[in-house]
Parts: C-alpha cells; sequence; structure tokens
C-alpha cells in the first residue's frame, strides 16, 4: 500500500508541473513530456483500481453445498406415574402405553354349627371350622400401543386350601374395531349378572350357588378361550368359544382335565338398562352357558363323556360339595338365564333363574335327559347413603365408594350395607323313578345368607355374613344323608 501510494504521489506531482513544461519554445520536447504525463496517468489509473481492490474484501468463494440434517425421530412422549388408590400405575401422556399393578387379598374366616348326632352316611358331617385365603391374587394390566389391552394374573388362594399358585387371568384384548372388542387367552366369560359382577366387590363372601353352576359350564375361572364383546351405556352382548379348564384347582362345575379331547363350550349374553332415572334404574338381560363336547376321558374311564353339576353351600373355607349330580355321560348340557335387577338411590336388588338340561349320550331304553333349576334373590340397603356403582362395560353392579374414608378423628368410618340372600338350587332329577338309572339324586340345597359390608376405604373392606343352609338329598338306598346347620364368617380384604 505504501508503495503504491508513493507512486501516486509521484505521479501527481510530475503532472502539476506539466503547465511550466508547455511555456518552454521548444514544441518538441512538449510533445515528449506530454507523451509522459498521458502514461503516467495510465499508469495512475491502474494504480488507482488496485488500491480501490485492495480496500474492497476478496470475493468469497460459494460455499460447497452441505446436506440439510437427517430429521430426528419424534420425541417420545413424556411418562406419568401415578398411585390411585395404591394402584401404581406408568402409563404415557398420550395414552397407548400403560401398566398397573394390581393385587387383592381375601382372608376368610368361618366357623360351622353342625348338629352332634348326624349319621354316619351324611355328606359333610364334619366341616371344617377355621381360615383360608380364599384369594390372593397378583399381577399387571394395561395398554400397549393405543388399541391393546392385556392382563396377566398370578392366583395363590382357593376354595378350602391355598395352592401353590397358577394363572388366573393371562389374555390379550384388541379395542380396534368399532362394533366389537376380541379377547384371547385365559379368562371368565361374561356368563351372568352375578358372573360379570367382581368377586372383589360382591355383597357376600360367594356367588349364589345357582349361578356358580350356570357359569361353570362353559364358562367360569381359569377359561381358555376367545370372545367377541360390544355395546352401549345401555347394552352389552357377549359370545364366548372356551375350551377346558386351564386349571384344575379352581373348578366350579366339576369337569376333569381331560385324558384324550379337551371340552369344548360357548358362554353368550345380551343384557342392560331398557329403564332408568335419575336416582333409579331397572336391569334385564339373558344368558347361556354350554358343553357343546364334554371331554373325553379315555375308553376305561367309568364315565367317558362326563358333565358334572356340583356346588359349595356359598362358603368356602370348607371346601365340601353337599349337592352333587356325580358324572353323567352325555352328548351336550346347557344352562339358561333369566336376569331382573333394580336400583334406588341406597338400595339395590337382582334376581336370576337358571334352568339346566343335560342330553345324555347313547341312554339306555327309558333312562330320559335330565333337567334342574335354580335361582336366587339378593339385596341391600346402604346405610350411609352411598349407593353401588352400576358398571356399563359389564351390565352389573359393583362395590361402594365411600362418601368419606374411615378417619375417627374426623367421626368417619367409612361405608356401611346390610345385605340379604335367598337361594336355592336343585339337582334331583325323577328322585322317585322306578327305573334307578333314570334317577339323579344330587340333592336340593336352599340357603338364606344376612350380611353387613364394611368398606373402610376404596382398598379395604370387611365382610361379616351369617347362613342358615339347609340340604335335602337322599342315596340310592333312601337314606337322608343331607343336613341342616348355621355359619358365622368374616371376611377381611385389601385390594388395590
Amino acid at each position: 500500500m505504501r508503495i503504491l501510494f508513493a507512486a501516486a504521489v509521484s505521479s501527481a506531482a510530475l503532472l502539476a508541473a506539466v503547465p511550466a513544461l508547455a511555456q518552454t519554445p521548444d514544441q518538441a520536447k512538449m510533445d515528449a513530456l506530454q507523451a509522459q504525463v498521458d502514461a503516467l496517468k495510465a499508469q495512475l489509473s491502474v494504480l488507482q483500481s488496485r488500491i480501490d481492490g485492495l480496500k474492497s474484501p476478496p470475493p468469497v468463494a460459494p460455499a460447497a453445498a452441505v446436506p440439510a440434517p437427517a430429521a430426528s425421530a419424534p420425541a417420545a412422549p413424556p411418562v406419568k406415574v401415578a398411585m390411585k388408590n395404591g394402584t401404581p400405575s406408568i402409563a404415557t401422556s398420550d395414552g397407548a402405553f400403560s401398566i398397573a399393578v394390581h393385587g387383592v387379598f381375601q382372608l376368610d374366616a368361618a366357623a360351622y354349627d353342625q348338629s352332634k348326632r348326624l349319621g354316619a352316611a351324611v355328606t359333610g358331617r364334619d366341616l371344617n371350622s377355621g381360615t383360608n385365603f380364599r384369594r390372593a391374587r397378583i399381577g399387571l394390566d394395561g395398554k400397549l400401543f393405543s388399541d391393546f389391552d392385556y392382563r396377566i394374573l398370578l392366583d395363590f388362594g382357593g376354595a378350602g386350601a391355598e395352592n401353590v399358585g397358577h394363572f388366573h387371568e393371562a389374555w390379550l384384548q384388541y379395542n380396534g374395531l368399532k362394533a366389537m372388542k376380541l379377547r384371547v387367552g385365559e379368562f371368565a366369560p361374561n356368563v351372568g349378572m352375578e358372573d360379570a359382577g367382581s368377586a372383589n366387590a360382591s355383597p357376600f363372601l360367594e356367588r349364589s350357588s345357582a349361578a356358580e353352576v350356570a357359569r361353570g359350564l362353559g364358562g367360569g375361572d381359569t377359561r381358555m378361550g376367545i370372545s367377541a364383546f360390544g355395546g352401549n351405556e345401555r347394552l352389552i352382548w357377549a359370545v364366548a368359544l372356551t375350551g377346558n379348564l386351564a386349571s384344575s384347582l379352581n373348578t366350579q362345575g366339576g369337569f376333569s382335565p381331560a385324558t384324550y379331547d379337551e371340552q369344548l363350550g360357548m358362554t353368550a349374553r345380551l343384557a342392560g338398562v331398557p329403564f332408568e332415572g335419575k336416582n333409579w334404574l331397572i336391569h334385564t338381560g339373558v344368558n347361556y352357558s354350554a358343553v357343546i363336547n364334554p371331554a373325553d376321558m379315555g375308553a376305561s374311564a367309568a364315565t367317558r363323556y362326563p358333565v358334572q353339576l356340583r356346588e359349595r353351600p356359598e362358603l368356602t373355607v370348607d371346601g365340601t360339595r353337599l349337592i352333587d349330580t356325580g358324572a353323567l355321560n352325555a352328548q351336550s348340557a346347557a344352562a339358561t338365564g333369566l336376569e331382573l335387577g333394580a336400583q334406588y338411590g341406597p338400595l339395590f336388588a337382582q334376581s336370576e333363574a337358571f334352568h339346566y338340561a343335560v342330553e345324555r349320550l347313547n341312554p339306555a331304553a327309558g333312562v330320559s335327559n335330565p333337567d334342574f333349576s335354580g335361582w336366587y334373590v339378593e339385596g341391600g340397603w346402604a346405610l350411609t347413603g352411598e349407593r353401588r356403582k352400576y358398571n356399563a362395560a359389564t351390565q352389573a353392579f359393583d362395590g361402594l365408594t365411600p362418601a368419606y374414608n374411615f378417619d375417627p378423628k374426623s367421626g368417619h368410618w367409612g361405608a356401611f350395607e346390610v345385605v340379604a340372600r335367598y337361594s336355592t338350587l336343585d339337582l334331583d332329577y325323577h328322585r322317585d323313578a322306578a327305573l334307578a338309572a333314570d334317577r339323579v339324586l344330587g340333592g336340593q340345597q336352599n340357603v338364606t345368607s344376612l350380611g353387613l359390608d364394611w368398606q373402610l376405604n376404596p382398598a379395604i373392606r370387611f365382610v361379616f355374613q351369617g347362613q342358615a343352609v339347609k340340604v335335602d338329598r337322599i342315596n340310592a338306598a333312601g337314606a337322608q344323608i343331607g343336613q341342616k346347620y348355621n355359619a358365622f364368617a368374616i371376611r377381611s380384604q385389601f385390594g388395590f
């Protein structure tokens, strides 16, 4: 820069000297000087251009094209952790995935008051007073990819004795269809009003014996199958195709594990609320449970295709079944039930009536197909004013939720409800028939129950129940093997 600047100054000085030179008399010299001046002007112009170029920033070469960064995967939705009424759960904020831990523990204690002068042939002549974990269940349920529900539930309790544990439920359900939902795996199909109600919220320690026999034909706990169901707030429908019981530990209908082919059964239910008001409702429904093909026990078995109807007297601290048809060699069996229920404020009532029919396989001459019957009616009154929730998804009554949880310091004691039930189950057929092979001497059982439910909070409850049981049953010789007795039981329950 300094060199160029000095050259420019020198050129300017020469230019300034031009007028003085123009006054000389020698014209030739003047022309020569003029030529030098013009050359210097050209050089000065070039130098000026270079100076201007040095003042401007150098041109920047165009940058090479840089590829755009690859689109990153969308961020996973945040996870929410909750603890509602003691139930821990984790779920994504969009609800697409969730998992919750559930459990229920029911400890039953009972005392049986029997006559000390019962005959040696009497069934259950020494029922066992004591304790039993009726249910001890722990498991997981939740949602997968928005459209799938699942449940895995283990049970370590039992009817009359605890067991080492087995799968009580293990199923997957698809909810992506508008018209219906599909479920496959191990579960209890929806068979009736009492069956659809949760055992964790039952007014009594057990379902009525009539309802248990109906659900045990094609449904019941630990049943393997596939089910389709749907509906709305006022009406539901459900159908299921079922196999044999996945576990023989909790059999309700008395079917034994198959030696060859398993049992094939089905269930169906249509139920709803045709009439409803602000503080009341009326429920009606019909249900069906059937054995399409009984289990094959093999040619060496005493009864190759058995269907057996039997049930406990609505209390299972002692697991003895006081009425029992015995194994009937059958081609099929079915139970049809009618439902009726009502609720008005803190009052509720429900009833179901069942007809059971067995089609014998290759009966002998003069031997007919037996049929049986059973029904119950029950109801309750919440003394503290709450009302049992009517569950539209199952069309059945759920339990009480206390208006105020148990807190004696604040004067709150939870919710109280008095309940009562009468049930009857008749498993006799042609009891006095002349042909012995045509008789079924299962017996008739009537149970009157009174109880008090105490719901301390949504997780803890106690059930106090008194029973008067009457069993009328004769053996093949015509001797009475039934009895009358009373029982008192308490259930302590914790669930989350």
